[in-house]
């Protein structure tokens, strides 16, 4: 007989491990394809050592922000550690410090790229986003007449606050404050987007832009154990079934039958952590399926570098480098480098564990043959960890004790996605963007392919959101 649940959640992501601890006190299952908890943001063993799987930080963990506020809800303290300096810029022959305090930060920019209006810039940048979170709860749904009177209710909000300057489009903003700026600013500015928002200025908005840049003058921290730790915090008392994969998802006419590689399970609520694009081939209903199918492709995705280093060195744990030319088969010219603390007992056991991400396109890796793929990942592989030697000039390569990487494909076979990260709220998509709630009675989706997208902060947005949907 089929083991009966009030809610099964798919995929241990973020958006479905918080989401869950939200709703512990339901019958109430998480199942993961893999043997470790997160998906993008897990950490997982090879050669002895632990790594994580994304080069990123933990921010949100502060008062009045969702991710601390879900966290305080549960009664779950992470083993965290602020750090002093969110990341490190090397790009050319400057250093810049990404630092929470604005004046140190700024004297930083007025030396590396020197411009009259440089205070006007990164004050209105940090001034928006401080306004924006002031605003709580926000919400954005659809499919419902409640759902759209709420999701006015999240536009009032924001325009109350920010008025014109929501529709105010980031590139204009550069140009009437910043002037024709250096082709390194830009570049400056755009690597820091790619990370926290997978895009540009080129199609974003004022306020997309003033939240992609500003998360370094929050709290930013490093992970104890790895990223990995706060999926098991998160999911510590929620009954979990690893390396247990759902396959297939049959809507009946009181609840939904999972089948998974295992066994079968009914629900009348399902949470699909998986990504809008995935989440169709699940399903034979039709319906459901051309819902998905109406979502186009984000062909977007991370090559992650994976090194084991001799202890040999002081390291920050986070930096930035942004070269001239791009990266061989990416899509992005910089990488994002996150590094163990040498007295992380877990993380740091044979060496400082190092994951390197940049941006590629998630079907450029799917076409190659087998022997193409090789030679094209080796080539990339080679290329950003010649550039790290070169930048962080103090490290030897002959203290590289491991190294591998990672792409598209290596993704899809652990945690069934091709993409990595959100697609980013535009001006263009704004009003198309996915909510956590779908046309389908007992049917919903969470994670950073629906809104509010990216990071932490912006899934625990909609984990916020689908809770007070699904709870009343």
């Amino acid at each position: 007989m089929c083991r009966y649940y009030e809610v099964c959640v798919i995929g241990s992501g973020m958006g479905g491990s918080m989401f869950a601890s939200l709703n512990k006190d339901k019958d109430i299952v998480v199942f993961e394809k893999d043997s470790n908890l997160g998906g993008c943001a897990s950490t997982f063993k090879r050669y002895g050592s632990y790594f994580n799987s994304g080069a990123t930080t933990f921010v949100g963990y502060e008062t009045g922000h969702p991710v601390k506020e879900i966290f305080d809800n549960i009664d779950y303290k992470p083993d965290i550690k602020k750090s002093n300096i969110a990341f490190r810029v090397l790009q050319n022959e400057k250093t810049i410090d990404r630092v929470k305090d604005f004046e140190e930060f700024l004297d930083q920019i007025n030396k590396a790229f020197p411009n009259k209006n440089n205070r006007v810039f990164w004050a209105k940048i940090k001034e928006l986003d401080e306004k924006f979170w002031q605003i709580h709860d926000i919400y954005y749904g659809k499919y419902s007449l409640k759902s759209y009177i709420r999701s006015a209710n999240t536009l009032i909000k924001l325009f109350k606050s920010f008025n014109i300057e929501v529709f105010k489009s980031a590139n204009s903003f550069i140009k009437e404050t910043l002037g024709d700026i250096s082709l390194e600013y830009q570049h400056f500015i755009d690597a820091q987007l790619l990370i926290t928002l997978q895009t540009t200025s080129k199609d974003i908005s004022l306020l997309s832009l003033a939240l992609g840049l500003s998360y370094p003058f929050h709290d930013v921290f490093y992970v104890n154990g790895g990223m990995g730790s706060l999926f098991d915090g998160l999911l510590e008392n929620i009954e979990t079934k690893k390396k247990e994969e759902i396959i297939k998802i049959v809507l009946e006419k009181d609840y939904f039958r999972l089948i998974s590689n295992k066994d079968e399970y009914l629900s009348k609520n399902v949470v699909l952590n998986s990504t809008i694009y995935d989440s169709g081939k699940l399903f034979e209903d039709e319906r459901i399926k051309k819902y998905y199918e109406s979502f186009d492709f984000n062909d977007q995705s991370a090559f992650v570098v994976n090194l084991v280093l001799e202890k040999n060195y002081d390291l920050l744990h986070h930096y930035l480098i942004i070269l001239d030319e791009q990266i061989p088969n990416c899509i992005s010219n910089s990488f994002f480098i996150s590094i163990s603390s040498k007295d992380d007992e877990k993380m740091s056991n044979r060496g400082y564990s190092i994951t390197i991400s940049s941006h590629t396109k998630a079907l450029f890796w799917k076409k190659l043959n087998k022997e193409e793929y090789e030679l094209k990942k080796e080539q990339t592989q080679e290329f950003i960890i010649d550039k790290l030697l070169q930048k962080l000039n103090t490290i030897k390569k002959e203290d590289i004790i491991k190294k591998f990487s990672a792409s598209s494909l290596t993704f899809n076979r652990y945690i069934n996605r091709y993409n990595c990260g959100g697609r980013a709220i535009t001006m263009k998509n704004v009003f198309s963007t996915p909510s956590a709630k779908t046309p389908f009675k007992g049917l919903y989706n969470i994670g950073d392919s629906v809104f509010a997208g990216q990071g932490w902060p912006g899934v625990a947005i909609g984990v916020k959101a689908l809770n007070k949907e699904f709870n009343g």
